[in-house]
Protein backbone atom coordinates (compact mmCIF):
# COMPACT_ATOMS: atom_id res chain seq x y z
CA UNK A 1 0.00 0.00 0.00
CA UNK A 2 3.09 1.98 0.82
CA UNK A 3 4.41 2.43 -2.61
CA UNK A 4 0.78 2.97 -3.97
CA UNK A 5 0.60 6.27 -2.72
CA UNK A 6 3.60 6.70 -3.58
CA UNK A 7 3.04 6.04 -7.41
CA UNK A 8 -0.72 8.30 -6.52
CA UNK A 9 0.91 11.01 -5.38
CA UNK A 10 3.73 11.34 -8.46
CA UNK A 11 1.00 11.05 -10.63
CA UNK A 12 -0.82 13.94 -9.00
CA UNK A 13 2.84 15.71 -8.90
CA UNK A 14 3.48 15.34 -12.72
CA UNK A 15 0.06 16.60 -13.69
CA UNK A 16 -2.09 13.29 -15.12
CA UNK A 17 -4.53 14.62 -12.34
CA UNK A 18 -5.11 17.94 -10.06
CA UNK A 19 -5.90 15.95 -6.93
CA UNK A 20 -7.27 12.68 -5.80
CA UNK A 21 -8.19 11.49 -2.18
CA UNK A 22 -9.25 8.38 -1.03
CA UNK A 23 -12.30 7.26 -0.75
CA UNK A 24 -15.06 3.85 -0.72
CA UNK A 25 -14.44 1.12 2.03
CA UNK A 26 -10.24 1.85 2.11
CA UNK A 27 -11.09 6.07 3.00
CA UNK A 28 -13.46 4.48 5.59
CA UNK A 29 -10.16 1.70 7.00
CA UNK A 30 -8.32 5.47 8.26
CA UNK A 31 -11.55 6.29 10.68
CA UNK A 32 -12.73 2.97 11.73
CA UNK A 33 -11.71 -0.83 12.09
CA UNK A 34 -10.75 -2.15 8.43
CA UNK A 35 -13.42 -2.77 6.28
CA UNK A 36 -13.50 -5.88 3.65
CA UNK A 37 -12.88 -4.67 0.40
CA UNK A 38 -11.17 -5.85 -2.52
CA UNK A 39 -10.02 -2.33 -4.34
CA UNK A 40 -9.32 1.33 -3.69
CA UNK A 41 -11.43 3.96 -4.91
CA UNK A 42 -9.38 6.81 -5.97
CA UNK A 43 -11.63 10.23 -6.62
CA UNK A 44 -9.75 12.17 -9.01
CA UNK A 45 -10.48 16.05 -10.73
CA UNK A 46 -8.64 16.24 -14.17
CA UNK A 47 -6.08 17.93 -14.92
CA UNK A 48 -5.92 21.74 -15.73
CA UNK A 49 -7.26 22.48 -19.08
CA UNK A 50 -5.94 24.89 -21.61
CA UNK A 51 -6.87 28.12 -19.75
CA UNK A 52 -5.96 26.77 -16.68
CA UNK A 53 -9.01 26.25 -14.76
CA UNK A 54 -9.46 22.87 -13.52
CA UNK A 55 -12.23 20.82 -14.86
CA UNK A 56 -13.67 17.54 -13.33
CA UNK A 57 -14.44 14.73 -15.74
CA UNK A 58 -18.09 14.08 -16.91
CA UNK A 59 -19.19 10.79 -17.39
CA UNK A 60 -18.73 11.07 -21.20
CA UNK A 61 -14.99 12.16 -20.58
CA UNK A 62 -14.71 9.59 -17.91
CA UNK A 63 -12.88 6.61 -20.81
CA UNK A 64 -10.48 9.55 -22.21
CA UNK A 65 -10.02 10.00 -18.42
CA UNK A 66 -9.55 6.68 -18.07
CA UNK A 67 -7.26 6.50 -20.85
CA UNK A 68 -5.05 9.07 -19.30
CA UNK A 69 -4.55 7.80 -16.32
CA UNK A 70 -3.69 4.51 -17.85
CA UNK A 71 -1.34 5.87 -20.25
CA UNK A 72 0.71 7.45 -17.26
CA UNK A 73 0.69 4.34 -15.53
CA UNK A 74 1.69 1.95 -18.27
CA UNK A 75 4.53 4.40 -19.31
CA UNK A 76 5.60 3.59 -15.15
CA UNK A 77 5.37 -0.31 -15.68
CA UNK A 78 2.20 -0.73 -14.29
CA UNK A 79 0.61 -2.78 -17.23
CA UNK A 80 -2.16 -5.48 -15.41
CA UNK A 81 -5.46 -4.67 -14.78
CA UNK A 82 -8.17 -6.69 -12.96
CA UNK A 83 -12.04 -5.55 -14.31
CA UNK A 84 -12.16 -1.67 -13.97
CA UNK A 85 -9.04 -1.47 -11.62
CA UNK A 86 -5.64 -0.91 -12.31
CA UNK A 87 -2.65 -2.85 -10.17
CA UNK A 88 -0.26 -0.44 -8.84
CA UNK A 89 1.98 -2.46 -7.14
CA UNK A 90 -0.13 -4.77 -6.48
CA UNK A 91 -3.78 -3.54 -4.89
CA UNK A 92 -6.36 -2.51 -7.32
CA UNK A 93 -6.87 0.96 -7.84
CA UNK A 94 -10.45 2.02 -9.26
CA UNK A 95 -10.12 5.79 -10.56
CA UNK A 96 -13.55 7.70 -10.21
CA UNK A 97 -14.02 11.14 -11.48
CA UNK A 98 -15.53 13.70 -9.34
CA UNK A 99 -18.81 13.14 -10.63
CA UNK A 100 -20.96 15.21 -9.08
CA UNK A 101 -20.97 18.60 -6.56
CA UNK A 102 -20.58 16.17 -3.68
CA UNK A 103 -17.79 14.35 -4.65
CA UNK A 104 -15.91 17.84 -6.22
CA UNK A 105 -16.42 19.20 -2.47
CA UNK A 106 -15.12 16.17 -0.96
CA UNK A 107 -11.72 15.92 -3.10
CA UNK A 108 -11.28 19.75 -2.32
CA UNK A 109 -11.60 19.14 1.60
CA UNK A 110 -9.98 15.93 1.90
CA UNK A 111 -7.49 15.88 4.50
CA UNK A 112 -3.95 14.63 4.29
CA UNK A 113 -2.54 11.59 6.34
CA UNK A 114 0.41 10.32 7.07
CA UNK A 115 0.61 6.41 5.99
CA UNK A 116 4.14 4.71 6.56
CA UNK A 117 5.58 8.32 6.35
CA UNK A 118 3.92 8.88 2.72
CA UNK A 119 1.28 11.44 2.69
CA UNK A 120 -2.02 10.58 1.73
CA UNK A 121 -5.40 12.00 0.73
CA UNK A 122 -8.37 10.69 2.39
CA UNK A 123 -12.54 11.94 1.71
CA UNK A 124 -12.95 13.39 5.25
CA UNK A 125 -15.46 11.14 7.46
CA UNK A 126 -18.16 13.35 6.97
CA UNK A 127 -18.17 13.45 3.13
CA UNK A 128 -17.98 9.29 3.14
CA UNK A 129 -21.06 9.34 4.54
CA UNK A 130 -22.77 11.54 2.78
CA UNK A 131 -21.52 9.95 -0.40
CA UNK A 132 -22.62 6.76 1.37
CA UNK A 133 -25.82 7.93 1.95
CA UNK A 134 -26.36 9.87 -2.25
CA UNK A 135 -24.85 6.50 -3.29
CA UNK A 136 -27.81 4.65 -1.32
CA UNK A 137 -26.82 0.80 -1.78
CA UNK A 138 -26.85 -1.69 0.83
CA UNK A 139 -23.16 -1.98 1.60
CA UNK A 140 -23.39 2.28 1.84
CA UNK A 141 -25.89 1.78 4.58
CA UNK A 142 -23.70 -0.30 6.77
CA UNK A 143 -20.85 1.68 5.85
CA UNK A 144 -23.02 4.71 7.38
CA UNK A 145 -23.47 2.13 10.74
CA UNK A 146 -19.89 1.73 11.01
CA UNK A 147 -18.68 5.27 10.42
CA UNK A 148 -21.49 6.06 12.99
CA UNK A 149 -20.34 3.90 15.73
CA UNK A 150 -16.55 4.27 15.16
CA UNK A 151 -15.75 7.76 13.54
CA UNK A 152 -15.07 10.59 15.48
CA UNK A 153 -18.07 12.40 12.76
CA UNK A 154 -17.92 16.28 13.29
CA UNK A 155 -21.64 16.51 13.61
CA UNK A 156 -21.71 20.22 13.12
CA UNK A 157 -20.03 19.68 9.41
CA UNK A 158 -21.79 16.43 8.67
CA UNK A 159 -25.23 18.41 8.86
CA UNK A 160 -23.71 21.45 6.76
CA UNK A 161 -22.66 18.87 4.25
CA UNK A 162 -26.35 16.70 4.08
CA UNK A 163 -28.07 20.28 4.19
CA UNK A 164 -26.18 21.70 1.05
CA UNK A 165 -26.24 18.73 -0.87
CA UNK A 166 -30.01 17.76 0.05
CA UNK A 167 -30.04 14.65 2.19
CA UNK A 168 -31.17 15.14 5.59
CA UNK A 169 -34.53 13.35 4.38
CA UNK A 170 -32.09 9.93 3.71
CA UNK A 171 -29.58 10.67 6.52
CA UNK A 172 -32.93 10.51 9.44
CA UNK A 173 -34.43 7.44 6.77
CA UNK A 174 -31.06 5.63 7.57
CA UNK A 175 -30.61 6.81 11.04
CA UNK A 176 -33.92 5.95 12.80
Amino acid sequence: MKRTLQVLNELERDGVFTRYAIGGAMGATFYTEPLLTFDLDVFVVGSPNCSGAVSAPSYNESAVTDRRYKDALRGRGYLKEEGECVLIEGVPVQFLPAYNPLVEEALREAQEIMYEDVPARVLRSEHLVAICLQTGRNKDRERVRILREQAKLDQNFLADVLRRHQLEDKWKLWTE
